[in-house]
């Protein structure tokens, strides 16, 4: 006799709950999205209502690349539209105004900046692309800052000294990149790489300076990124083109020309930055700068030295070169704004550790070897430094000049 099929069971109560609970948290999830890109859109819209100026990299341009803003704070929104990370600097000459590194593809990062009266330049991505220009208009209140100006005697003593150690760590950084230009002409490959250490860091005491001088720079420091080719364009040169060889070609065929460049670059960099007057606003800001861009970018990415990973060598020679310009700033501080000095001395102290903890033998451990956490420590120990130094300037009347 035959069995009837029985019907086939429905599917429990349970899992129809679920899939209806699935739905419904799919629904919700759509929603909070859609919440939240029209919140930032929403966001990027009041930005540029209250001023802040989009600028969009493209692979071979900026747009807009002529600008007109008036003198005074200005918020720049930078969108990269390319497709490798990039950079946006603001020059006066062939001094960097202000600059944002580092600023990756698809992604936006704003820069502030407080501009003079004047026409600057700007960059727009790889160093080959045309640059744009920024004309900023005088208003009332950059007449009347320039008219408030203060005294500029009590800084004779702090600017004069720090010239003085400008000369002395550029004449230490010829000497260094000498010793390295020899070993590579001499086919050396073991002596150039314990010789790439010391150079690098005598560049790295004078970085803070240095980077103020922006085709000169470039020339000295530019890293493989911001060439169209990368490590293969024949304009890479420098010392970065010199690590490439050293640590991951291990090869220093056709080196010979690029180390001899790099002597002579260094050579002319003493006499541009000798050349070139150092106002007492800028004193604090050039360190400032250079502390910032440890604690944003360089700190947690390794990209600086990304194939000897000797970051922690220059972020050392980095930091006592801000140590310098808060010794010459000391007692002035002291006399104006004494509440100041502790934070400031804290956060350089605290750093100081970090880096000792890092120690091996007479230098560093590769950066490599620094997990995300130590690296993550360090940006925020930056960032409670770069934050304490700007306050330094408006407390003694240097804000806005």
């Amino acid at each position: 006799m035959t069995q009837q099929a029985s019907p086939q069971a429905s599917p429990p109560r349970a899992l129809r709950w679920a899939v209806a609970g699935s739905v419904i948290v799919m629904i919700a999830a759509g929603g909070l999205f859609y919440y939240a890109s029209q919140l930032a859109a929403s966001k990027r819209q009041s930005n540029q209502n209250q001023g802040e100026i989009t600028v969009t990299i493209h692979p071979h341009s900026c747009e807009p690349n002529a600008l007109s803003v008036p003198a005074g704070r200005a918020s720049f929104r930078i969108v990269n539209r390319s497709e490798r990370a990039v950079e946006w600097e603001i020059l006066d000459g062939v001094l960097v105004v202000e600059e944002r590194e580092n600023i990756a593809p698809g992604l936006s990062q704003v820069i502030n900046a407080n501009l003079l009266p004047g026409d600057y330049a700007i960059t727009c991505g790889l160093l080959s692309n045309p640059r744009g220009t920024l004309h900023v208009t005088p208003t009332a209140e950059s007449d009347a800052n320039a008219k408030a100006r203060p005294s500029m005697v009590a800084f004779i003593g702090p600017l004069s000294e720090f010239r003085v150690y400008l000369s002395s760590q550029s004449s230490a950084l010829i000497k260094a990149v000498a010793a390295l230009q020899q070993a590579v002409a001499a086919g050396d490959l073991q002596q150039a790489q314990a010789l790439y250490l010391p150079a690098r860091a005598a560049y790295q005491r004078l970085a803070p300076a240095a980077q103020r001088l922006a085709e000169l720079d470039n020339a000295i420091n530019a890293r493989a990124d911001y060439f169209e080719k990368r490590e293969q364009d024949p304009q890479f040169q420098g010392f970065h083109r010199l690590e490439y060889a050293l640590f991951q070609q291990r090869d220093l065929s056709g080196m010979a020309p690029v180390a001899q460049r790099l002597l002579d670059d260094v050579s002319s960099l003493k006499q541009q930055v000798l050349a070139q007057s150092l106002p007492p606003e800028q004193l604090v800001s050039v360190v400032a700068r250079n502390v910032r861009s440890l604690a944003e970018v360089r700190a947690v990415s390794g990209e600086e030295e990304r194939y000897s990973h000797s970051d922690l060598n220059g972020f050392a020679s980095n930091l006592q070169t801000t140590r310098k310009v808060i010794d010459l700033l000391r007692p002035l501080l002291s006399k104006a704004a004494a509440e100041l000095l502790p934070p400031i001395d804290t956060a350089i102290s605290g750093l100081e550790a970090q880096f000792a903890a890092l120690r091996a033998g007479d230098g560093y451990r590769t950066y490599d070897s620094v997990n995300a956490t130590q690296r993550q420590q360090i940006a925020d120990q930056a960032k409670q430094l770069a934050d304490a130094l700007d306050a330094i300037d408006p407390a003694l009347g240097l804000s806005g000049l």
